[in-house]
């Protein structure tokens, strides 16, 4: 599902599968006008910025490095270790 946010779109919605995961706008507004929302979707082809353990721990407890919950729509994830450290694998993987 990751390629639902940090994917750009094209004009009429449908993903740019020539930029898989290179970041775009979020395609959803807020549910609630004074709610946290996150605006945009990172770049996560290549995973750039990002130590693969603290991408895992991410992945394993919706916290980043330094404690932060991401905005939603960002799901909090709760993946096993092994899932989360697939997922960043294949991530890093990407260019």
């Amino acid at each position: 599902m990751c390629v639902q946010c940090h994917t750009p779109r094209h004009a009429h919605g449908e993903l740019d599968r020539t930029q898989l995961l290179q970041g775009a706008p979020i395609p959803i507004p807020a549910p609630f006008p004074m709610s946290q929302w996150a605006f945009e979707a990172p770049k996560i082809a290549g995973l750039p910025g990002w130590m693969a353990e603290d991408a895992r721990r991410l992945l394993q407890t919706g916290k980043s490095a330094r404690g932060y919950t991401p905005r939603p729509p960002m799901p909090p994830f709760r993946m096993t270790q092994e899932d989360a450290a697939a997922v960043v694998a294949y991530l890093k993987s990407l260019p």
